[in-house]
């Protein structure tokens, strides 16, 4: 009897699709906020660096950058959160929705007009309504007349310019 071969494949698919699925919840003690869609939340014992999923906030040289940081870390700096995991990037973060106080930190950065739904990776009908709200009402980043994404920003800059401009803004302090 000859086994087939696309029954490991099969086992491999199902492996990756089951830990999408099943994410992992956990808390933890928020002890990081590189931007505002990025953290850092302590995971036995360990300091974990975490990127907020279906968001993507300005990046630090940019309009509202500074203000998107601020605001994430009012909401969860030094404070104990609740973190869903679902994947983990290409940078090697791992890529989460946070909660704080039954409030989801993702959906309060795009209801405040500082950061974009990111729909090519996030398929979440609640952050698109809530930009398109955050749009209509002109908030935050959408008073500006025509805000540049940061993944277009990324393109122009490269990825490390926003890291660049803030060690030679605090150099100049």
């Amino acid at each position: 009897m000859r086994i087939k071969a696309a029954r490991p494949y099969f086992l491999i698919l199902f492996t990756i699709s089951a830990s999408w699925t099943f994410a992992e919840t956990f808390s933890g003690k928020c002890v990081g906020v590189g931007d505002g869609d990025t953290i850092s939340v302590m995971k036995s014992g360990k300091a974990i660096k975490m990127r907020l999923e279906g968001i993507d906030c300005p990046e630090l040289g940019q309009d509202f950058g500074t203000r998107a940081k601020q605001f994430t870390s009012a909401m969860v700096f030094k404070k104990i959160v609740s973190v869903k995991e679902y994947s983990q990037d290409i940078y090697g973060r791992t890529v989460v929705r946070v909660y704080i106080d039954g409030q989801d930190l993702s959906l309060e950065l795009v209801k405040a007009g500082l950061a974009w739904y990111f729909n090519a990776f996030s398929s979440d009908p609640v952050l698109a309504a809530a930009e398109k709200t955050a749009r209509n009402q002109k908030i935050g980043l959408w008073s500006m007349s025509n805000p540049i994404p940061p993944w277009v920003y990324r393109r122009q800059h490269g990825r490390r310019a926003a890291r660049i401009f803030m060690v030679r803004r605090r150099s100049l302090a």
